[in-house]
């Protein structure tokens, strides 16, 4: 089994009896394996239903999805639980459970052995910034970031090459939000996993994802593309109002001071600017010398060591 998966959609379309206008309207798009491809976009643009065709909790009137090459219609039920693992808004813990009984339930369902389900339970909570000793709790002990935290252990529990998440995070508070989105991202670097991520937030989609698409209303793709690419060429009207008339400056909040030339700092003028991470993002970097009224920013690395200086003026080449 490979740690990430590729999935096609080849032009799958999908109507709902008792509707005129399609849920989903001969969707093709590919994603690559390793991907975390978001689909966002307003009410009725079908994002949960392509979600749910993956793993056939809906089925397809026309077309096909393919995993690494296999309809998911040739996939049996037991191998498909295996290889797609999926997190959702409610989380759906059993509370009559404890949490490391709820992240075993696949590998359980599979046949593992006692001894492996328990090691690998206790491997992912610390995985997703939990104790291992939370194993022995119940979901009504936890907060609302923790359980959902549980949810996306459970997910993984079988080493899944493909991540299905559906609005995970939409019933946070904010700031357990951003955490989670951090943590989610830190994830998909470590694990490698191929993810499709379902939310109707534009901010999210281009924070979280390596590739977006975004559906209209009627199931239609509208653009499929990475977000600095949406954000700078938006392929119709209807895209660029989604992602608002501030595309600029959610273009700077695609990347950090790491990413982008520095400057040479002179040593004796050093106390005099404000300093920040290299690992801000160019968009609160500016929000920081407007606030400040600087034109220009210190980056620093992890050690505290100067990595060079960034000028307002440098904005403009960024875009």
């Amino acid at each position: 089994m490979s740690a990430a998966a590729e999935i096609v959609f080849d032009h799958v379309t999908k109507r709902y009896a008792g509707r005129d206008a399609a849920a989903l309207d001969d969707l093709s798009l590919e994603i690559p394996a390793g991907t975390f491809c978001v689909l966002v976009g307003p009410s009725g643009g079908g994002k949960t239903t392509a979600l749910k065709m993956v793993n056939r909790l809906v089925p397809c009137d026309s077309g096909d999805i393919r995993i690494d090459g296999r309809s998911v219609r040739d996939i049996p039920g037991v191998e498909r639980r295996r290889e797609i693992g999926c997190v959702i808004q409610q989380i759906g813990l059993f509370p009559h459970m404890s949490v490391g009984d709820n992240v075993g339930t696949v590998p359980r369902l599979l046949g593992w052995p006692k001894a492996r389900i328990r090691a690998r339970s206790v491997e992912l909570l610390e995985l997703v910034g939990l104790e291992a000793a939370d194993a022995k709790r119940y979901p009504a002990e936890l907060s609302g970031g923790q359980r959902q935290r549980v949810g996306l252990a459970r997910a993984l529990a079988a080493d899944p090459p493909l991540l299905l998440m559906d609005e995970p995070f939409g019933a946070l508070d904010p700031i357990t939000r951003l955490r989670l989105q951090t943590e989610l991202r830190r994830l998909h670097r470590d694990v490698g996993k191929t993810v499709i991520f379902v939310t109707h937030d534009v901010d999210e989609a281009i924070q979280m994802g390596d590739r977006i698409a975004i559906l209209r209303e009627g199931g239609v793709l509208a653009q499929y593309d990475t977000p600095d690419a949406i954000l700078a060429h938006p392929a119709s009207e209807f895209v660029a109002a989604f992602v608002g008339e501030d595309r600029a400056l959610r273009r700077l909040a695609l990347r950090t001071l790491r990413d982008v030339p520095l400057g040479r700092l002179e040593s004796d003028s050093q106390n005099q600017i404000p300093a920040v991470s290299i690992d801000t993002t160019v968009r609160n970097a500016v929000s920081l010398m407007l606030e400040t009224k600087s034109d220009r920013l210190v980056a620093e690395d992890e050690d505290g060591n100067v990595a060079g200086i960034f000028r307002l003026s440098d904005t403009g080449a960024l875009l």
